[in-house]
């Protein structure tokens, strides 16, 4: 069974940073597709981050993170990462690492809890 265990989030004031961490139990690169996910309360999940690992390591962002929030990962570490900068309040959710295909995410993370003051 594969695992996906987040770490890194936190309470952090406006115009701060956090970064995020997922490790993975299976290599890495044995996932097409990798990503980041956030729910706020009342609110539908939302992707915030895609890294296509293979073939091209395309990334792809919504306008709302674009030029602040960073996808990547070290294969030698298994792990992914998302690197945000400039937090808005409005950032503030459960961050989900999520592992899968370009159809469909098979494996999801426990979660990570960021809140962004103001």
């Amino acid at each position: 069974q594969v695992q996906l265990v987040e770490s890194g989030g936190g309470l952090v004031q406006s115009g701060g940073t956090l970064r995020l961490s997922c490790t993975t139990s299976a290599n890495i690169f044995s996932f097409p597709t990798m990503a980041w996910y956030r729910q706020a309360p009342g609110k539908q999940r939302e992707v915030v981050a895609r890294l296509r690992s293979r073939p091209d390591g395309a990334t792809m962002y919504p306008d709302s993170v674009k030029g602040r929030f960073t996808i990547s990962l070290d294969g030698a570490k298994n792990t992914l990462y998302l690197q945000m900068n400039s937090l808005k309040p409005e950032d503030t959710a459960v961050y989900y690492c999520a592992a899968g295909n370009s159809i469909r995410m098979n494996y999801w993370g426990q979660g990570t809890q960021v809140t962004v003051s103001s």
